[in-house]
């Protein structure tokens, strides 16, 4: 069975195991303040060009929204989502638990216009209704597509305009920085967001995502909030010792590249099989609508998700990862093949 399921199948890269080994006997200190993690905070900070961020490691990536929105918005206080981002749809209602509602905006391939941020803020006038503070993204988008940088500073320019806060949810954040069409660079995020996470479960990490917040008016008691809500993780140097490793030797970047360089093998493939495409594979996500009793047969050979399903066809969606390797895509395209003809 070939997994093409998510980016987070395997315990962990093999650079990050070796990491791990080599500090097996070490003792430390408990919660973040061991060596390692500094390091790994200072790793960040000299990528990402924001020497001035506060950088925290939590284990994953709703904890890190629930906690980060529950930290900047007061009581009344809400927060704007896509109407098919990540807080909105796949969280549980964890953002509403802490008593902030979500926000939706209808998504453009996945995306959030800044049109649409003013005027849903328009739309909330006074004290009897919640006030819209923090926009919510994620880059890449649920769909794998990628904002440019003339779109993510157009949001900047309409959150500042309206007092707002604008966050980037970053769990794929390396394929969106290595994919061939990015504009964004490392650190451009530090100039034109206010927070943002790197994700590390979905690039190669046991676990875990490093919070960067940039917005010096965020940054107090942050670790009080994370405790709070039970985020403040003892062993703290596993995060430490992990994120160490993945930035030391560019590691982040080359996992990111290698899982949207099969993607873009994956896509070819199909292309050339006349596969109809759901949207454009940018990333490591590729989604493409085939009839139902292909989906059915396909299931034999191949773990994938299921994201929408009709009558007679049905979108599915495949993720590439850094443990899969080009004979297994090969693979999947030749079993495609075999299916269409056999349909056919």
């Amino acid at each position: 069975m070939i997994n093409l399921k998510n980016d987070y199948c395997y315990i962990a890269h093999p650079r990050i195991m070796e990491k791990l080994n080599q500090n097996l006997d070490n003792t430390y200190v408990g919660y973040g303040l061991d060596e390692h993690t500094k390091k790994a905070s200072d790793l960040i900070k000299n990528v990402f060009k924001c020497k001035k961020a506060d950088v925290h490691f939590l284990t994953g990536g709703t904890i890190t929204n629930k906690i980060l929105i529950a930290h900047c918005l007061k009581p009344f206080e809400a927060v704007i989502s896509a109407d098919n981002g990540h807080i909105h749809v796949h969280e549980t209602g964890a953002i509403e638990a802490t008593g902030h509602k979500v926000l939706v905006v209808n998504n453009s391939d996945g995306k959030v216009k800044a049109d649409d941020v003013e005027q849903i803020v328009v739309k909330h006038t006074d004290e009897h209704m919640v006030r819209p503070k923090m926009l919510y993204i994620s880059n890449p988008t649920e769909y794998g597509t990628i904002y440019s940088l003339a779109e993510l500073k157009e949001l900047y320019t309409i959150c500042k305009k309206l007092n707002m806060y604008l966050y980037v949810d970053g769990a794929r954040l390396a394929c969106a920085l290595m994919a061939n069409e990015n504009t964004i660079q490392a650190s451009d995020l530090a100039k034109y967001v206010d927070a943002f996470y790197i994700g590390g479960t979905k690039n190669g990490l046991m676990m875990g995502e490093a919070l960067v917040i940039v917005n010096d008016c965020l940054k107090e008691e942050f670790r009080y909030t994370q405790k709070h809500f039970g985020g403040l993780l003892a062993k703290g140097f596993l995060c430490g010792l992990q994120f160490e490793a993945l930035f030391e030797n560019n590691l982040f970047f080359e996992i990111g590249a290698y899982q949207n360089n099969l993607a873009n093998l994956l896509t070819e493939g199909f292309k050339q099989l006349g596969i109809q495409f759901f949207t454009q594979t940018r990333t490591n996500q590729v989604f493409i609508t085939i009839e139902n009793d292909i989906v059915e047969q396909l299931s034999k050979y191949v773990m994938f998700d299921i994201w929408e399903r009709g009558s007679n066809q049905t979108t599915i969606r495949f993720v590439t990862h850094y443990k899969l390797e080009v004979s297994q895509v090969n693979e999947v395209i030749h079993l495609l093949e075999v299916l269409t003809k056999a349909r056919n």
